[in-house]
């Protein structure tokens, strides 16, 4: 464990961790060590405990610039009158934690203001209606489907707030700590903190729910129709609007954002708007040229291949590719390659060997070692 005054290693985040680092990592580690996930382990209650302390601090600007500037000791620099304002001017607390395990997420607000001759004291107000989770998933399509758009059937499972007690994880009584106020006085100045307890809610689970096991989540499975629209690759998002996290205390639901794959294809490469691909030519065609029939992602279209043509020389259909987003169409290239025959019949032989005495051009001449 480590020394309960290195708030950044309690964390696990470096010293120049942004405020959003600091948040997430606050998050992930008070899950996981939150006493209602751990009941009657000391360790784990301990854990947690140090866990808000340093995010306390550190999730507040002027408390983290100080322990910053002065380490453990930030504290008693803050009684001695180093800290810039005396009385620290205007702060406002803010603490991320609930009473059970699914609703680490709510946001509770303690506040104190000085002024004047004395302090004033805002008491933590009970959490009003809370948006749902937006959730993040991937769903795998088809190179055709992100070419040409369409209708997708899927099946979601969500780990979402529990139906039967809406994610509070059991029947609740009042705190016995704060009395259902949501907050307790810490510290030498008595600030007005997050009841320890309850983590602010005001509310203690008396009973734990049966179907989540007061964990406040369980497992919502929904059958969906998306639409693909044209055009769409790697990386692009659908958004289905209220089919994400539940809301809670009439809050609307999130959101599903669904991030998509695009399989790889047989034939077809894409780069951006562009359909790259590779298609074989014989000796003749390549000598002679001639019409050969390519594939495109509309189907097949004939191409004209002038005489001479080299393997890996490239050939240019405009409008042939994906669909772009202003409504045109990228390109496809093709790049063709000669095929040479592994088996001749005798009278072939005797045609090329004719052919080869003809033959005046050294396609080798300037190498190295001619």
């Amino acid at each position: 464990m480590p020394n309960e005054q290195d708030f950044y290693e309690v964390l696990g985040v470096s010293r120049g961790a942004s405020d959003k680092e600091i948040r997430s990592a606050y998050r992930r580690l008070a899950r996981k060590h939150h006493p209602d996930v751990n009941p009657g382990n000391a360790e784990a209650e301990e854990r947690f405990k140090r866990i808000s302390q340093a995010y306390e601090v550190l999730s507040d600007a002027e408390k983290r610039a100080k322990y910053d500037q002065y380490g453990a000791a930030w504290q008693q620099a803050q009684q001695s009158g180093q800290w810039q304002g005396g009385d620290f001017g205007n702060f406002v607390y803010q603490q991320y934690g609930a009473g059970s395990f699914a609703d680490l997420f709510g946001d509770l607000f303690g506040q104190m203001r000085t002024g004047g001759g004395g302090r004033q004291r805002v008491g933590v107000h009970p959490p009003g209606p809370e948006r749902g989770q937006d959730i993040l998933h991937e769903l795998p399509i088809e190179f055709d489907e992100a070419i040409h758009g369409g209708q997708k059937a899927m099946t979601l499972s969500i780990a979402d707030r529990c139906p039967e007690c809406g994610g509070v994880g059991g029947q609740t009584v009042t705190c016995p700590t704060c009395r259902g106020a949501g907050q307790s006085q810490s510290g030498f100045m008595g600030f007005a903190t997050a009841c320890p307890t309850c983590q602010g809610t005001g509310q203690q689970i008396k009973s734990r729910c049966t179907k989540c096991a007061g964990g406040g989540e369980a497992l919502r499975t929904r059958r969906i129709n998306v639409k693909i629209p044209a055009g769409v690759n790697t990386g692009s998002k659908i958004r289905l609007a209220g089919e994400g996290g539940r809301g809670a205390r009439g809050g609307p639901d999130g959101d599903l954002i669904l991030v998509l794959q695009v399989r790889p294809h047989r034939l077809f490469h894409r780069e951006g708007d562009d359909i790259h691909v590779k298609v074989p030519i014989t000796f003749l065609e390549a000598s002679l040229g001639g019409k050969i029939a390519v594939p495109t992602v509309d189907g097949k279209v004939t191409l004209t291949i002038p005489a001479g043509t080299q393997t890996g020389q490239k050939f240019r259909l405009r409008g042939q590719g994906a669909p772009t987003t202003n409504g045109g169409r990228g390109d496809e290239y093709v790049e063709v390659y000669l095929v040479v025959p592994k088996r001749l019949s005798k009278r072939q032989k005797e045609l090329l060997e004719e052919f080869g005495q003809t033959w005046k051009e050294d396609v080798r001449e300037g190498l190295e070692g001619q």
